[in-house]
């Protein structure tokens, strides 16, 4: 299995709340039979001298464990539910998108964990313990592990609270997000502009050969849903074995229907059962997306939330504008990365790949049109946008970069004009372009 299919299995677990209380689940049953044969090999004299060894009789081991094991499991349904709440306040007042950052919560995860594990470990010892009618055996080792069990689940059960209140505040749903923006942004383009090695000269687009859209062939989806990740390394392996040139349709994120092309090969007459299968697993779809190749998916994030703010209904600007501050960050730190070129070469520098990729201006779209069409008739919200802009022209030297914030500065401006009807809010809005151009044409 390669890191690409690794990294999405990862993901998958990493976003399930089934995963890791399965793990401490199953860490907990080890934790129990290795204790009961610890209390089976031991010496009743070897235990007298550690005072701190529960001592206690059968009946007395007996009701602490049956204390310990229905508390655990009542706090444990509890906790659920709290979560479950937890997930339907971000689902209406964030977005369904965000549910996504909320999953992979592994605080949440290692909480419910806990509680389960200590569960499941006081029942393993429970019925293990015997009365003098009996061979009487009481695991005293084993009933002390499960008192230390016991307390340390209080713990987790203060940390929860206390990490529950703190996740669904606004300020922290939106730093998480960014996190996650810039780790994606880092992740996906890890060469600063001036500081990259280059493998290989870029070449001229001439270089496709001039009969490829006639003699090259299509390899169609198997199924419908979202570009998930893409192997590169797995494409560029394929083609330089069989001395091809592939041609990538659609990047991550992007949504692609069963029977729709998903990379055309040249020349076409190589294309086989076998070589259909080789690049159809280098694709991983599923049915929704995910930050691991797709930056826009994050952006997305931050301007739902956004939109969800300046809506009529909930009116909140204040948080439109952290969402904006957010925003320009991340475009800042995208501004000073070198973006990979779609054409991809072998060691023989040897065009091999013509992938399909994101750009700045795109970026860009993607951050400010939505935001600035339905925020065009707030003030504070339009003049952090120019703001933003004024910004992110400071860490821009791409000529067309500059003039895609241009455009944007200009959008911006125009709407300004038709949504805002007070005259010194216009001309607020007039000062805060006025800066954003001089920003641009400084740099």
């Amino acid at each position: 299995m390669n890191k690409i299919k690794l990294s999405k299995l990862w993901d998958s677990l990493h976003s399930s709340y089934w995963f890791v209380p399965t793990l401490m689940a199953t860490i907990a049953i080890a934790l129990a039979f290795a204790m009961l044969n610890l209390d089976r090999a031991g010496t009743s004299g070897s235990r007298e001298n550690l005072g701190w060894i529960y001592t206690g009789g059968a009946d007395g081991a007996r009701t602490l464990l049956s204390t310990v094991a229905g508390s655990m499991i009542t706090v444990a349904g509890t906790a659920f539910s709290i979560v479950l709440v937890a997930l339907s306040l971000a689902s209406s007042q964030f977005g369904p998108r965000l549910l996504r950052n909320f999953m992979q919560d592994t605080g949440n995860q290692v909480v419910l964990g806990t509680f389960i594990a200590t569960f499941i470990y006081c029942l393993l010892i429970l019925r293990t313990i015997r009365g003098e009618e009996y061979n009487a055996f009481v695991p005293q080792i084993s009933v002390t592990v499960g008192v230390v069990l016991a307390i340390a689940s209080i713990g987790v059960l203060i940390y929860f609270i206390h990490h529950a209140s703190i996740s669904i505040q606004l300020w922290h749903v939106i730093g998480e997000v960014g996190s996650d923006l810039d780790r994606t942004i880092d992740h996906l383009f890890p060469e600063k502009i001036g500081h990259g090695m280059r493998g290989h000269k870029q070449r001229w687009v001439e270089e496709i050969p001039t009969n490829f859209d006639q003699e090259a062939s299509p390899i169609l989806a198997t199924s419908s849903g979202y570009i998930q990740a893409i192997d590169d390394e797995r494409l560029m392996k394929i083609a330089k074995s069989h001395d091809l040139l592939l041609r990538v349709k659609n990047r991550p994120g992007k949504f692609v229907v069963e029977g729709c092309e998903l990379v055309m090969v040249w020349p076409g007459e190589r294309v086989n059962r076998k070589l259909t299968k080789q690049i159809d697993d280098a694709f991983i779809l599923g049915k929704q997306r995910t930050e691991q190749q797709d930056v826009e998916f994050c952006v997305n994030q931050l301007v739902e939330v956004a939109l969800r703010a300046i809506s009529p209904g909930i009116n909140d600007p204040f948080t439109a504008i952290r969402c904006i501050d957010q925003l320009s960050a991340a475009l800042c730190r995208l501004a000073e990365k070198d973006f990979p070129s779609p054409y991809r070469y072998d060691e023989d520098n040897n065009l091999r790949v013509i992938a399909s990729t994101v750009t700045f201006a795109e970026l860009t779209d993607d951050a400010f049109n939505q935001i600035r069409h339905y925020g065009s008739s707030d003030a504070a919200v339009t003049m952090r946008l120019l703001e933003a802009i004024a910004l992110i022209a400071t860490r821009t030297s791409n000529k067309k970069d500059r003039a895609a914030l241009l455009r944007h500065a200009q959008k911006i401006e125009r709407g300004s004009r038709e949504g805002i009807t007070e005259e010194c809010d216009r001309q607020d809005v007039e000062e805060r372009y006025l800066e954003a151009i001089k920003a641009l044409d400084q740099r």
